[in-house]
């Protein structure tokens, strides 16, 4: 038995769906800079997609017609339809050693805290070191005392 034509109309539209939506879409191809900094965008894709279609029997007008109906079977009518939508939402920004997420939306806290969090653990290191530091001087200026 033959493909049913619906089944046609939905390979089609998937396959071009299929060939538009791919990870370069979302993540996108890098870019780099002249002072080596390397740049990859990421987007948001939304897509949707439908398909329907009805089977109809032609009105009959004569004996060939009916003939002619029968040997093809009832007729098909369809469609489909797609849509896409692409939105950019962030840069990843590889540069001196480090990784940063450049939001797009300037009210993503989230993504701030995430780019603060080496930051802030580099401080707190040295905020430990140094107390340590001034910890082992005192130390050392009461044994001189004594």
């Amino acid at each position: 038995m033959a493909d049913h034509p619906i089944e046609t109309l939905m390979s089609t539209a998937m396959e071009n769906i299929k060939n538009m939506v791919d990870v370069n879409t979302i993540v996108g191809d890098p870019v780099e800079t002249k002072d080596g900094s390397v740049i990859i965008p990421v987007s948001k894709v939304n897509f949707g997609f439908g398909a329907g279609g009805a089977e109809y029997l032609l009105k009959e007008e004569s004996n060939k017609d009916k003939e002619d109906n029968k040997s093809k079977g009832p007729s098909f009518g369809g469609g489909s339809g797609a849509g896409i939508m692409l939105q950019p939402i962030a840069f990843l920004v590889v540069a001196e050693g480090q990784i940063r997420l450049l939001p797009v939306n300037n009210n993503a806290i989230v993504e701030r805290l995430i780019n603060l969090a080496p930051e802030l653990l580099e401080q707190l290191k040295g905020f430990n070191k140094q107390k340590n530091k001034v910890k082992k001087q005192e130390e050392q200026n009461e044994d001189i005392t004594l």
